[in-house]
Formats: C-alpha cells, sequence, structure tokens
C-alpha cells in the first residue's frame, strides 16, 4: 500500500481527504516521536534479530499475539489465542529514559495479558486475562523473545531462534504447552514493515510476522492431557499509536488457505461506519513474499451479527472478503464463518471488550478451504485513550 509524502501537522483542522493529493507519492516522513516523547516508526529501519523479537521500551505499545487452530484425539477441534500486551508509564520530563527504574515491582510500564481456548465440540469458550506492573510477576526481555506474565510465557529457544515455545494456562481450567515452528520466513507488513493506520503520521506500527506457524504439544482440559498438534499465526506490532481520532476501531483477519498461501486483513473503521482509505489486504504467497492491496481492492462484507449478553457489543462475526487473487488475476470471494459465536474478551481488567475468534473459511461454492482467525474492536466503548 502506498503511504503519504512529506506531513507537517501545523493544526488539527485537516482531515484525510485533503491529503489525498499526496496519498500515492510514496514517501514518507513521520515526525521522531509523538508529542509524549515516544518513538514513532521511521522509514529504512534495518531490523536485527534476535533483538527485534524483544521488547521496545522506546515505544509506548508493543503486543506479541498468538492465534491458532488445534486438533487433539480423534481429531477433536480447538482454537486458541495467546497475546502479551506491554504499556509504557509516562516519560520523565527531564531526560529520555523512563520513569519506571528496575525495582521489584516497577509502576511505569504495565503488562496484559489474554489466554483463550475454544472447545468446538463442547462449544464451550473460556478465557483469561492479567494485568501486571514490570517487575518481578511480568517480564519482556530487551534482547530477544522472552515475555512473560506470571507463568505464561512466550520465548524463542535458547540460540535466540525459531522455533517458539509458548506456556499458557486458564482459570485452572486447561493448560498448554505448545511448540511452533516457522514454515514460512519472518514477514514484513506495510510498506517496509510500516503499517500505515491512518492519515496521522504518527498513526504507524512496525509490523512483523509469522504466517503460518507448525504447531505441537500437550493440552489439558478436564483433567485430561492429549497431544494436540495444528497451525498458528503470530503478529508483533511496535507503536505509540494505533489509532487517529475519528476512527473507531478495527476488523482483522487472518486466513490460512489449504494451498499454502495466507491472507491478512485489517479494515479501519471510521467513526461513521465507513472505511478508511488506511485499510488493507496482504497476500503471503507460497514462498513468504508480499503482496499488499489497498482499500478499493478488497471488500469486508458483513453478512451476520451476533449481540453480547455480557457488554451489549454487536459484533459482525460473520464476515465476507472479496478481492483479486493475486496469482490468477481472478475476483475471489471468501466466507468467513465461526466455530462458535460466543468468543468476546469482556475487558475487565484492560477496559477493552473485543471479539476474538476462530473462523472456517469458505469458497464461493461453500466448501471449506482453509481457517481463519478474526478480530472486531470498538464496538464496545472507546479504543482511541488505549491506542494512542
Amino acid at each position: 500500500m502506498k503511504t503519504p509524502a512529506r506531513i507537517r501537522v501545523r493544526a488539527a483542522a485537516w482531515t484525510w481527504w485533503s491529503l489525498l493529493p499526496t496519498l500515492l507519492a510514496g514517501e514518507f516522513s513521520p515526525p521522531p516521536g509523538t508529542s509524549d516523547g515516544f518513538a514513532v516508526p521511521q522509514p529504512g529501519r534495518r531490523f536485527e534479530f534476535p533483538r527485534d523479537h524483544g521488547s521496545h521500551p522506546e515505544f509506548k505499545i508493543e503486543w506479541w499475539y498468538l492465534t491458532g487452530h488445534l486438533y487433539g484425539e480423534a481429531d477433536r477441534r480447538f482454537g486458541f489465542q495467546a497475546t502479551f500486551f506491554r504499556r509504557a508509564g509516562p516519560r520523565s520530563p527531564n531526560d529520555n529514559v523512563f520513569t519506571n527504574t528496575p525495582t521489584l515491582f516497577d509502576h511505569g510500564e504495565l503488562h496484559l495479558a489474554h489466554m483463550a481456548l475454544l472447545d468446538v465440540r463442547e462449544k464451550s469458550f473460556i478465557y483469561e486475562e492479567r494485568l501486571n506492573r514490570s517487575g518481578w510477576d511480568a517480564t519482556s526481555s530487551t534482547t530477544t523473545l522472552a515475555v512473560r506474565n506470571g507463568n505464561w510465557s512466550l520465548r524463542l529457544g535458547t540460540n535466540g531462534s525459531p522455533p517458539l515455545f509458548l506456556l499458557g494456562s486458564i482459570r485452572g481450567e486447561t493448560a498448554f504447552s505448545l511448540d511452533l515452528s516457522p514454515t514460512k520466513p519472518l514477514v514484513l507488513f506495510g510498506e517496509n514493515g510500516i503499517s500505515r493506520k491512518g492519515a496521522s503520521a504518527t498513526a504507524s506500527s512496525y509490523y512483523l510476522t509469522f504466517p503460518r506457524l507448525q504447531v505441537s504439544g500437550r493440552l489439558t482440559l478436564d483433567g485430561r492431557e492429549q497431544a494436540v498438534h495444528g497451525q498458528a499465526w503470530m503478529d508483533h506490532e511496535i507503536s505509540s499509536s494505533q489509532l487517529d481520532d475519528d476512527q473507531a476501531g478495527w476488523d482483522w483477519a487472518s486466513l490460512h488457505l489449504n494451498d499454502g498461501r495466507e491472507i491478512m486483513a485489517y479494515r479501519m473503521r471510521q467513526r461513521d461506519g465507513s472505511t478508511d482509505p488506511f485499510s488493507t489486504l496482504a497476500w503471503v504467497d507460497t514462498q513468504g513474499q508480499v503482496t499488499h492491496l489497498g482499500p478499493a481492492q478488497f471488500t469486508w462484507s458483513t453478512l451476520r451479527t451476533w449481540k453480547s449478553p455480557d457488554t451489549g457489543g454487536v459484533y459482525p462475526v460473520h464476515v465476507q472478503l472479496t478481492t483479486v487473487d493475486p496469482a490468477s488475476g481472478q475476483s475471489v470471494r471468501y466466507l468467513l464463518e465461526p466455530l462458535l459465536p460466543e468468543q468476546e474478551l469482556t475487558g475487565k481488567l484492560g477496559g477493552v471488550a473485543y471479539w476474538e475468534g476462530a473462523c472456517r473459511v469458505l469458497d464461493a461454492s461453500d466448501q471449506e478451504i482453509g481457517s481463519a482467525y478474526l478480530e472486531l474492536t470498538g464496538y464496545v466503548g472507546s479504543l482511541t485513550e488505549r491506542f494512542r
């Protein structure tokens, strides 16, 4: 997706359409930081691994996001989510470091984590949320991928390279230990890894993804342990501002197609319900090469909604994606059908309720051709304060 030319914001009176003549110029010169002193993604960054799999405390918001489908004994099917969030504390007015210091309990940085499991056979969805200060009970390494919240953890192998190892549990009802091995190289979404989310020059993230992970491990459920296998998707986003003032939230999807390709799509929603021009869809081919398409090249349509009895949120959980297949040049239509409508996380700790659900992917003839995860945010309360 093309990015805007140099933008100098001197007043708040402009709107995204006033920038439209520059949106196709292919240049982007963001400010070095936000008004509260946090870094903004810059063009030309050279990522270094394993360091860039780890934490970036100069940015305000960061997350490591795993979603996937698992199969157990007798092909019993599950969906799982494991997410580790880091949110920085305030900057000191006198220097360029955080006010927090490495003490037993760090007051500056907060770590939120979510774990969820869908049991398709039992039509059961369970989840747990945790919120801890940085320190004794929550950490994130700045040298490699090693994040922890209580006894939940996600880390790279000891040599700083895949596979990844995930340990999780949910309210004493289930526990899992999973090994995740990439079957494709890491991909960067956006322009050289910068994913624009809005017209504001600060509304962007570094967006790094393992689009297809082979999963194996153990799942304990109802007091019984079983071997599981499947595949997963992992996002790592690094940002200081994800939303513009006139945006209400986003709809996001990751698709694993049976032909070995993946699709990532997000629709940034304006407060009036329209689609923001910084929405995008990206194809990942069998070799890991990415093709980006702008909002004029795909449609995201709601087929059915589900209303939460807990929050009152009305979520568009059954979705149709229509776009052009870059391999054939032909129009294609995919239906994302939830394996269970009830897959909402109510946000009682983090303050943000959202829907994150396992789906099957159907083609135009209603044949199941893949699996997906769908994320729906901004349907309950306001996200602006949380993601700016």
